[in-house]
């Protein structure tokens, strides 16, 4: 009998995603004489490397690092049988596209795709379009709406004073296994430092953590060893915690559907939960545009010792949103050295080189432009 051969892989956008799909796997064909092994990044590559080279049936894995095992020619998807995207439009966000679109260039035409989303935005339906042929829709709940067993809440709090009231609703309710979301990663870090100097246990998760530390602040948090998990959008899709009662949006993302996201990580499986933002002047906007986005008004309540001041003026917040980190280091790798003092670059431009340097500044950004047009175009066709 010859080697196994790949014939389902499960494409996750995050590390944490890429474990539990693989344990529930495991869990659910426990009898069953399938095999199958999760690959992502953060952890050594040759231990997986020899797993798919010994064969095995189905393979869990974030993109980057599967481009990483098939440029070692460790990869044949040759018996392929069904691909499966899961959290497809966070692939999207994250700017995994084009590594999907490389794979999927090393797989069979003949297969079953499969993509799984609990938003349906209009670039979900673009991907669809292009990843799939003649697809079915199976819609499970009405389209990106929250379960109605969430209780949901806003508070309206300066800015300044969110950490001091995040502290009280916590040790006033006596809150056991909370959920907060930041939306960077130094503001994750700054408010567990915070958290535990208030005597409130907390643990950080984010993607400047090593795989290790990840791991072991999850598991902390699911083994109620501590009583705050910290977390950026990447835990929004990989935690799954069984009867978690309590998720804070400390500070609401910058898009509508990462709310979802968030809240859904509490009331699953027919429990009930508790989702509560607290909300400063500047986020006004934000919420504005989770509700309509919900198609919900959130019930606002409004604590007397933390109402805001009428003085303070809204500051407009960065649209930033964590993405792809191989993308990001591609970049990276392609901008300019510094240049030393000896570089002939130094030297003073005279007139008519500044004017050559402007104008091939305006036709390079053109050029961009005309570009992106083209590649919306054929995105379209």
């Amino acid at each position: 009998m010859g080697k196994k051969q790949i014939r389902v892989l499960v494409l996750t956008p995050t590390r944490e995603l890429a474990a539990q799909v693989a344990q529930s796997i495991k869990t659910y064909g426990k009898y069953m004489r399938y095999t199958s092994t999760v690959i992502y990044g953060g952890v050594g590559i040759n231990p997986q490397l020899a797993v798919i080279r010994r064969g095995v049936d189905i393979v869990i894995a974030t993109p980057g690092r599967l481009l990483d095992i098939a440029s070692k020619q460790g990869i044949d998807f040759s018996a392929l049988e069904a691909l499966v995207l899961d959290e497809a439009d966070r692939m999207l966000d994250m700017g995994f596209i084009h590594d999907i679109k490389k794979l999927m260039k090393m797989m069979p035409k003949e297969k079953q795709t499969l993509l799984f989303s609990a938003t349906f935005s209009k670039e979900i339906k673009q991907l669809a379009s292009g990843l799939l042929s003649d697809p079915v829709l199976i819609e499970v709940a009405r389209e990106n709406t929250t379960a109605n067993q969430i209780s949901q809440v806003v508070h309206f709090v300066d800015k300044s004073r969110k950490r001091e009231l995040l502290s009280q609703l916590i040790k006033s309710k006596q809150w056991k296994q909370v959920l907060v979301f930041t939306r960077t990663k130094h503001g994750a870090n700054k408010l567990t430092k915070q958290l535990i100097d208030a005597g409130i246990s907390a643990v950080a998760i984010h993607g400047n953590k090593s795989q290790g530390a990840r791991t072991k602040a999850l598991a902390s948090f699911k083994a109620n060893e501590v009583r705050v998990l910290v977390a950026t959008d990447i835990a929004a899709r990989g935690i799954d915690i069984d009867q978690l009662p309590h998720v804070v949006n400390y500070e609401l993302p910058n898009v509508p559907e990462d709310y979802v996201h968030r809240i859904g990580r509490t009331g699953r499986a027919g429990q009930s939960g508790e989702a509560v933002s607290l909300v400063c002047v500047d986020e006004h906007k934000l919420l504005f545009d989770i509700e309509k986005f919900i198609k919900a008004e959130i019930k606002k309540v409004n604590i007397e010792a933390f109402t805001p001041d009428p003085n303070i003026k809204a500051e407009p917040i960065q649209n930033k949103r964590g993405g792809n980190s191989r993308n990001r280091k591609r970049t990276e790798n392609k901008k300019a050295k510094p240049k030393t003092k000896n570089s002939k670059d130094n030297k003073p431009q005279s007139r008519k080189q500044k004017s050559d340097k402007s104008a091939a500044l305006i036709g390079s950004r053109i050029q961009e432009k005309l570009d992106k047009l083209e590649k919306k175009q054929s995105e379209k066709r």
